[in-house]
């Protein structure tokens, strides 16, 4: 039965209410007729943004499975809201054609990314700033294979026509919506120094879906904004945030956001209606518009947003559409086959340490041959004085062999990074350098960790950048802003405040240095000199990924073989205290862990401290998972104690250790010890540290024995015999020593290259 209404009263005929055979009737059929005529209808707006290449659940780069979004999941989720609403409108906000390798297809037939636009029939697409990345030619001939409509308002020809339309009207149900499309005008800031977008003129969105607007008045029942630009104005910019147009146009019902890659699922500006969804195909903006039609009177009654996703709460992940991963197969073969190109032979040593303790990375801790190479590439390419980089994956790895596309990939991730040089002064990269080591937290008497500033842990990107053509100390003793210290360019002489230098960066990072809240705000630096200038190596050949692929390629002749440069060393970490050994272990074997966030998404933000007092709930929490009594550790008052008692029990318990009923460890500060105390190795991030004599190291037993094999990632060669002597050099696993004697403590003479120098025993194995 239909909702009776008053509207119905308006279409009464004056001989009806005149005919007193039935004035006096109950009042049914009158009601139900004008029910009739005003009839609700829902058109659902499905809006996508920021792919950036993910057609299919694949990291091509990497070559490996990525189920967090991709177009064949998020087809999945359309076909179930069309068969849930046939009036549904399928649109994107932009950067579809950019990153996982989308860029393979630019000069092929087809693009993985129109054929499954066009199989999922997509209504309209907007340009992203990062569709206009390879020039207008190829722009042109990807949006050509699009069977939708393009879009994009604000950008002109040079003779005044605009170089796509602004707008586009899809009608459902016999209502019309008009689809206003707009791109963010920091293109022009993005693409300067390229000739991408010669020939075109960029303008103010604001202004533009004003004149869209009036273009749409009485053409439309509706009209929403499709814009490649997040809520807020980006680097303080008037104009460049959809905020900016809500206020100025509340004609608009709703828009769709993008460009911020942010989840937002429903906002309402000025009336306005926003919903952004996220990046990488991970969701699907929802709106659904609801209308009464009254004749040919259409009345807009409600709206509503939602991001659904593709990733469910239970953690299970939409599944990818059979059909369309058929059409996209040999489109994913191609991509795949392109990431295992070898394009080296890596020999000597890997190139990155194993993490000498579980959730601290050694690659954020410690120079590693694989900072330096990418030091190599960017100053070889740039011929900057300075360079500056960060590796943005604690899981970075890659081991003596060949080196593939995909290695580079993995260890390098920021897709877009490039080497862009600047004019800088002595004093601003030593300000840049202090920003940077705020990654780390300032240590104390007894911290044996390193760890993160949970602020800057977990930032999107990483903020923990490495510097290369110098050298320079870590002390994190010291407070912020006053860590760096023995700062020398590379031929050891020390850097001044007013020198002028070239430092070569990525502009991202220098765009955050310096703007509103950054290390270097309202500085302004001479760019010099870009690896994506079309005079240099283009947008694509120019990334640091592209780069060393080519300086492997080219420079290395195919083969690679790393030498440490001594760049910088973090000091302030009581790494030789004995009990940090113990540490190591029970983190090791899981009876303890590094500090994380209460969510467990960030690990290793705070240092773990042997000289603070220990609690009863601690010894009680540990010595449970140790599966051993607390009750005998009685009186034990210092973390440190404890750690060391502790770990002892515990190798006791499992029979590989003495008796802790009869024998105890040494206490943190020995009083009269009986003998000598050995002098322990010191630990450096990526191997572990022990105290001599804790495990007897590998020995020469007799003048026949005449060589030792390294077992650690990383071993000091020092010039005598003790933790304190002169590191002459540091050698890989694997290298061969030549043993003259076994001295005391466990170290071992030998000869390298021709020279007699210490290395510590446990950290070599005898060659019989």
């Amino acid at each position: 039965m239909r909702k009776f209404s008053t509207k119905g009263f308006a279409g009464w005929s004056l001989s009806f209410l005149l005919c007193t055979s039935i004035l006096f009737a109950p009042f049914t059929s009158a009601p139900a007729e004008a029910a009739e005529s005003a009839k609700e209808t829902k058109i659902t707006l499905l809006g996508t943004s920021d792919i950036h290449g993910r057609f299919m659940p694949w990291d091509y780069a990497l070559d490996g499975p990525n189920p967090t979004g991709s177009m064949t999941q998020l087809y999945t989720i359309v076909k179930k809201v069309r068969a849930e609403n046939p009036n549904t409108i399928l649109l994107d906000a932009g950067d579809m054609i950019q990153d996982n390798s989308a860029e393979l297809f630019n000069d092929q037939p087809q693009s993985p990314m129109m054929v499954a636009m066009n199989e999922m029939k997509y209504d309209a697409w907007v340009m992203g700033n990062h569709e206009f990345n390879f020039g207008l030619d190829v722009l042109e001939k990807i949006s050509s294979q699009f069977n939708g409509q393009p879009l994009v308002g604000n950008i002109f020809k040079e003779n005044g026509d605009r170089y796509m339309p602004a707008y586009t009207i899809i009608e459902k149900d016999g209502i019309k919506v008009g689809v206003i499309g707009m791109n963010t005008p920091m293109i022009t800031e993005f693409e300067k120094g390229t000739d991408h977008l010669d020939g075109i003129i960029v303008k103010d969105p604001v202004e533009e879906t004003k004149k869209a607007i009036a273009e749409l008045k009485g053409k439309v029942d509706v009209m929403v904004g499709l814009m490649h630009m997040g809520l807020d104005n980006e680097n303080g910019n008037p104009g460049t945030g959809v905020t900016d147009i809500a206020n100025a146009n509340p004609e608009l019902a709703a828009i769709f956001a993008g460009h911020m890659h942010t989840l937002i699922e429903s906002q309402t500006v000025n009336g306005v209606l926003i919903s952004e969804p996220n990046k990488y195909g991970s969701h699907i903006s929802r709106i659904d518009l609801t209308f009464e039609k009254d004749g040919d009177n259409v009345v807009l009654k409600s709206k509503e947003a939602q991001a659904l996703a593709v990733k469910a709460a239970d953690g299970t992940y939409e599944v990818s559409d059979a059909g369309l991963e058929e059409t996209l197969h040999p489109f994913h073969e191609f991509a795949r086959a392109d990431a295992n190109i070898e394009v080296a032979e890596l020999k000597g040593t890997n190139l990155v340490p194993a993490d000498e303790i579980k959730g601290i990375p050694a690659v954020q801790i410690q120079e590693t041959p694989l900072s330096d190479f990418f030091t190599e590439v960017m100053i070889h390419y740039s011929d900057a004085d300075v360079v500056a980089h960060q590796i943005d994956n604690d899981k970075a790895k890659l081991d003596i062999g060949p080196i593939k596309k995909k290695d580079i990939a993995f260890n390098y991730q920021y897709t877009f990074g490039e080497v862009t040089v600047y004019e800088v002064t002595g004093r601003d990269l030593k300000d840049y350098m202090e920003w940077s080591v705020g990654y780390f937290n300032s240590t104390r008497p007894g911290d044996v960790t390193i760890s993160f500033d949970p602020k800057r842990r977990a930032s999107k990107y990483s903020t923990n950048d490495f510097f290369g053509g110098v050298t320079y100390e870590i002390d994190l003793t010291k407070p912020y802003g006053s860590r760096i210290t023995n700062l020398k360019y590379s031929n050891g002489e020390a850097i001044k405040e007013q020198d002028a230098l070239k430092l070569g960066m990525n502009a991202y990072r220098m765009e955050a240095l310096i703007a509103k809240g950054g290390a270097l705000e309202g500085r302004t630096f001479k760019q010099l000199w870009s690896s994506k200038d079309a005079s240099a190596y283009g947008e694509i050949q120019g990334t640091i990924r592209n780069l060393s692929i080519a300086y492997l390629k080219d420079v290395m002749n195919g083969v690679y073989e790393p030498k440490i440069q001594h760049n910088w060393t973090i000091t302030g970490v009581d790494l030789t205290a004995p009990a940090r050994a113990d540490v190591v272990e029970l983190i090791n074997e899981g009876v303890m862990s590094v500090p994380n966030t209460e969510d467990g998404k960030y690990t290793n933000i705070a240092s773990i401290n042997i000289l603070d007092a220990v609690t009863q709930e601690e010894i009680d929490a540990l010595s449970a998972k140790a599966n051993v009594d607390a009750a005998q550790f009685s009186g034990v008052t210092t973390k440190g104690e404890f750690y060391q008692k502790l770990n002892a029990a515990r190798k006791a318990a499992a029979g590989n250790g003495e008796d802790t009923t009869t024998t105890t460890p040494a206490p943190e500060k020995p009083v009269t010890p009986t003998k000598p105390k050995p002098t322990p190795e010191p630990a450096k991030p990526g191997k572990p540290a022990t105290t001599p004599g804790s495990t007897k190291p590998d020995t020469v037993k007799d003048n026949k024995v005449k060589q030792a094999k390294v077992t650690a990632a990383y071993l000091n060669v020092r010039a005598g015999a003790s933790s304190q002597a002169k590191i002459v050099t540091a050698v890989p696993k694997g290298t061969i020593l030549e043993v003259i004697s076994t001295e005391k403590y466990g170290w071992l003479k030998v000869k390298l290259n021709g020279r007699v120098v210490y290395v510590y025993g446990k950290y070599v194995s005898i060659v019989k």
